[in-house]
């Protein structure tokens, strides 16, 4: 139903109406002041039941009481996405006895009409002004439909593909992460949509990369590895964060007082209200905590949570709690509070109902259409060109396109998860007919029944089109039920018979272009060996498929970075490029040494890596001083050559050792990067400001330590990067 209202809604006039919205965010001085009066005063006028219904989220759909919104007894909904729908909910607020408005909340996770790439491929664009931009207009259109939350961005750090929630991350690193989740947000959040930082904290560390699975995070990991990306989006204003669904180290996320209280309010000094996830609070009776939902409920909200998402557990027990004294009403109101807080902050009050009228011409508008494009575009990545296969060569006149997943299906994606189809996706066959010369001809074969490619519709047909041609584009990978959530994987080669098909290709003996649309990375050893090129996608959206027909056809250069390990098989999980030294490190793989016996220790495609239609050189890694104080900084410099005949764009990557320390340090970490463009023959410098500061760790009680010592700094494009510097960290 919503599919079909949402598409006649995008069938309507697009007149020019100019966008009011404004971007939401903390107010600050008198004018925060101000609000925690107006709260002060309004939780004065509530009932208990009303307090309790601040905390109530339900959603769009069976069992939805929208009587409930009428006698003030909820505070939010959800998957609300029809202009007409969210205005009737907006009305039925004015029938409820204070008239509190609803917050209203979607997983606008990257898009709502304009579709970008999925936040894993966003990050592999290593662009944090692009990846904001992103998010701003995935905000600005979900508010022109009345939405005010988003439940992203997901930060959760994860260093297993098996995971299928990887793709909503920003992959392995720590830096990057943090950078792309405080872009992320400010982008949402000027689009006028608040933020819900998830899942606070630890639910990417699940073991053996089950979804829902436990995690056991020693306390130094936990501050250097899986907190900061959430400290760096409140730091950028978050508004509100959400809890993870997992045990972390024997306490539910959704109940762990350390984490959601003493941390995140005590120590950070967080001012947003938490969300359970769906369902979670009642969940706690499944992991052991709790008897019942009533016991369940107090938990909850003792340890923290403002509101309870879909699980009804706040509405029904909450004030028998409090009315039986297990729950004190100073800690009920203090959940309402912030969740009042947070919608006088968002100017709910004030703002006016959502504008059905206006709403369809603010759907994929030419703007967010150009940022689409170039999102998907500097995200494909360039994993392997032998013999220079791309760009498609003039001499290739004929190219066959092989590949259910050439052609979108609108019906069904996962990643619309309110219902939304993808709209105006053009196929890969049409997109490459634009982009190469009009006598190369151009046919396309699916293959497979569906996107999925578990079973074939015309596997003979598939592998004769591509025997008569001169060049083969394969387009595989993951999609259905293969991807995000509840979708974990032991094995991570292509799903269904995409291999077989794969391999039937290679053996009529033209060159294969394999291009992967993929929610993670895959294990391609095999077509690492076989292939002429591979291209890699995380599902570029709207736009995505025409970006990678410009790849593919030369228009554009490749210009995106692995932002995730690929392994050479899943024996190798968890491989990241940061880890620890070992007292046996691998020399001449022989037994004894920290090795596999029977695969290579590297991964196959290893953080920071892409390849260009250009090729650079670094050349006099340079730091401003030799010796650096603790509370100072360094400039490192690098000069950055295009040795080639073609302009391109190189991800100019930083990275820091400290060989001795109280604590053993990673061999590699990023600590900073810089996308930059660079003309054929051209030198740039690039300059790093390093802060010493940044260069510490957190030991086993979760202090933060920094020592005096040499810092070995490597510059180059990826993880392996070998040109280098160094200075020492003295002590003031």
């Amino acid at each position: 139903m919503i599919l079909r209202l949402f598409a006649a809604l995008l069938t309507c006039g697009f007149a020019t109406i100019a966008f009011a919205q404004q971007g939401v965010g903390w107010k600050t001085g008198p004018e925060a002041a101000a609000i925690e009066r107006k709260v002060d005063a309004l939780i004065g006028r509530m009932t208990l039941e009303e307090k309790v219904g601040q905390l109530h989220l339900s959603g769009r759909g069976e069992g939805f009481d929208i009587s409930q919104v009428k006698a003030g007894r909820m505070g939010a909904v959800m998957n609300f996405v029809v202009p007409q729908e969210v205005r009737q909910v907006q009305e039925a607020v004015r029938q409820s006895r204070l008239k509190i408005p609803l917050i209203i909340g979607l997983d606008a996770v990257h898009g709502f009409s304009t579709y970008f790439p999925l936040p894993l491929g966003q990050a592999a664009s290593w662009n944090p002004q692009l990846i904001e931009q992103a998010a701003y207009w995935t905000g600005r259109e979900a508010s022109a439909a009345g939405i005010n939350w988003t439940f992203a961005p997901m930060v959760d750090m994860s260093r297993d593909p098996r995971w299928g929630r990887v793709l909503e991350g920003a992959g392995e690193d720590v830096h990057l992460a943090s950078v792309v989740a405080a872009a992320r947000t400010r982008g949402y959040q000027r689009g006028g949509v608040a933020a819900s930082v998830k899942h606070f904290v630890g639910y990417g560390a699940g073991e053996a990369g089950r979804d829902y699975n436990s995690t056991w995070i020693p306390l130094s990991q936990l501050h250097d590895l899986h907190l900061p990306p959430f400290k760096a989006a409140f730091e950028a204003g978050a508004m509100t964060a959400m809890a993870a669904f997992n045990a972390l180290n024997g306490m539910p996320a959704t109940a762990h007082r350390g984490m959601l209280t003493d941390l995140l309010r005590g120590k950070w000094g967080f001012r947003g209200f938490v969300t359970s996830d769906f369902g979670s609070i009642t969940e706690l009776r499944l992991h052991g905590i709790a008897k019942d939902d009533a016991e369940a409920a107090r938990k909850a909200l003792l340890a923290g949570i403002d509101m309870d998402m879909m699980g009804d557990v706040f509405h029904k027990h909450l004030a028998n709690e409090v009315k039986a004294g297990r729950v004190p009403v100073k800690a009920l109101d203090e959940a309402v509070r912030r969740v009042l807080r947070v919608k006088y902050h968002l100017g709910l009050f004030e703002r006016p109902d959502v504008d059905v009228a206006a709403a369809p011409s603010l759907m994929q508008t030419e703007e967010a259409r150009k940022v689409a494009r170039q999102a998907a575009r500097e995200g494909v990545i360039l994993l392997r060109n032998d013999k220079a296969t791309l760009p498609i060569a003039p001499s290739v006149k004929s190219v066959a396109v092989i590949g259910a997943m050439a052609v979108p299906e609108d019906e069904r994606v996962w990643t619309d998860p309110a219902g939304l189809g993808r709209r105006l996706v053009q196929p890969l066959p049409d997109a490459l007919r634009e982009q190469l010369p009009s006598d190369v001809a151009v046919t396309y074969e699916p293959a497979f029944t569906k996107n999925c490619g578990t079973e074939f519709k015309d596997k003979d047909a598939a592998v004769k089109a591509a025997a008569a041609a001169d060049l083969v584009v394969a387009m595989l990978g993951e999609d259905c039920e293969f991807m995000g959530e509840g979708a974990s994987r032991t094995d991570l080669g292509l799903p269904g018979v995409q291999q077989e098909l794969l391999e039937a290709l290679v053996e009529t003996g033209k060159p294969v272009v394999l291009v992967l649309a993929t929610g993670r990375p895959l294990v391609l050893t095999w077509a690492d060996k076989h292939v002429a090129a591979i291209v890699q996608t995380f599902h570029g959206g709207t736009d995505g498929r025409a970006a990678i027909a410009e790849v593919l056809a030369g228009k554009a250069n490749p210009a995106g970075r692995v932002p995730m390990s690929f392994p050479r098989s899943v024996g190798q999980i968890p491989v990241y490029y940061d880890q620890l030294p070992t007292g046996r490190p691998q020399k001449i793989r022989q037994r004894y040494e920290s090795i596999f016996m029977d695969e290579a220790n590297e991964a196959l495609y290893p953080f920071g890596f892409g390849l260009s239609y250009s090729r650079f050189a670094y050349a006099n890694p340079r730091v401003s001083r030799e010796k650096v104080a603790m509370n100072g900084a360094a400039e490192i410099s690098i000069d950055v050559t295009n040795q080639s005949e073609r302009d391109g764009q190189e991800v100019v990557q930083l990275y820091v050792r400290q060989p001795v320390a109280e604590r053993s340090r990673p061999l590699r970490q990023l600590k900073g990067f810089d996308k930059v463009f660079v003309k054929a023959g051209e030198t740039k410098t690039v300059r790093f400001k390093l802060e010493a500061r940044a260069l510490g760790a957190h030991d086993d009680a979760g202090r933060y330590q920094l020592d005096p010592g040499m810092v070995e700094v490597y510059l180059g494009g990826s993880s392996l990067a070998q040109a280098k510097t160094q200075f020492e960290i003295t002590k003031p």
